[in-house]
């Protein structure tokens, strides 16, 4: 849940005016669940983007907080995709991070849009980058409720795992990608699988969406039965998920997740190689 700015300890305030100056305004974020303060803070020598969520206890961190440290972590080693961390800061059960402010657009994932071709750059810029030895995180994982073997994810591949059009920001001169909580290793080809409930949203028809998804390299050599599973796993996790999050971009998530399945799967030669969606 979003907080007002002026609930921070006054040391992680001052770390944020380190940068800024004194603060004139603090502008919240209109997307994103990630954090109890997102923030875009003004001031008087310049503007930053904070981040900032409270522990669960003296020495608990929590899931908000450990998302905060991961995006930490991760930073220095997608410099090419994101804004730049400045600093960081913890005191008083808070935990902060500060990044350079970007004024740039979001996405716009619509049939015909232009920005499908920044999309499909952008996949193809982060599955020509490594991932870095430092990143621990397997993207399978997040799939073992749901998979009874969940091998087909798994790889080496760089992925950032949440690309859709809200974690954009899109420049005269360059795109950057924010939101890094659940950047992971695994198979190449989940990153794009991962676009498909985002690109249903935006209005194109499964059968549309995955031709489009074909001019991915990844996308196009990937086994049919992988695509499969993951197309039902993804739907049966968010019918999971629906039962402690009722909110409306979640609704609509799952019922994306659920049309693009029921697409896949429900033809006369599918498998369903998950414990079925609710």
């Amino acid at each position: 849940m979003r907080i007002d700015w002026t609930e921070l300890p006054t040391e992680i305030q001052a770390a944020v005016e380190a940068h800024t100056g004194q603060v004139g305004s603090v502008v919240p974020a209109a997307e994103g669940n990630h954090a109890n303060i997102a923030s875009t803070v003004h001031g008087g020598r310049g503007s930053v983007f904070v981040k900032a969520a409270r522990k669960q206890a003296a020495d608990q961190d929590g899931a908000e907080v450990r998302s905060l440290r991961w995006e930490n972590a991760i930073n220095p080693h997608v410099s090419e995709f994101a804004p730049r961390l400045l600093d960081s800061a913890e005191a008083g059960g808070w935990f902060a991070i500060i990044f350079e402010h970007v004024d740039g657009r979001r996405a716009d994932f619509a049939p015909d849009s232009p920005d499908l071709e920044v999309l499909a750059k952008t996949v193809d810029a982060l599955q020509s980058t490594a991932a870095p030895d430092a990143l621990k995180k397997y993207v399978q994982r997040r799939w073992e409720s749901v998979v009874d073997d969940v091998t087909p994810m798994a790889g080496d591949q760089l992925l950032h795992a949440d690309l859709n059009p809200a974690n954009f920001l899109i420049t005269a001169d360059r795109v950057y990608l924010v939101d890094w909580a659940f950047v992971a290793r695994g198979a190449a080809w989940v990153e794009p699988a991962l676009l498909m409930p985002w690109l249903l949203q935006a209005g194109h028809e499964p059968g549309d969406a995955e031709r489009w998804l074909s001019r991915i390299g990844s996308w196009a050599d990937a086994d049919p039965a992988h695509l499969d599973l993951f197309a039902g796993a993804f739907a049966a996790k968010w019918a999971i998920n629906l039962e402690n999050n009722s909110e409306p971009w979640a609704v609509k998530l799952a019922a994306a997740a659920r049309a693009w399945a029921h697409y896949r799967l429900d033809g006369p030669s599918a498998s369903k190689p998950v414990r079925w969606i609710r």
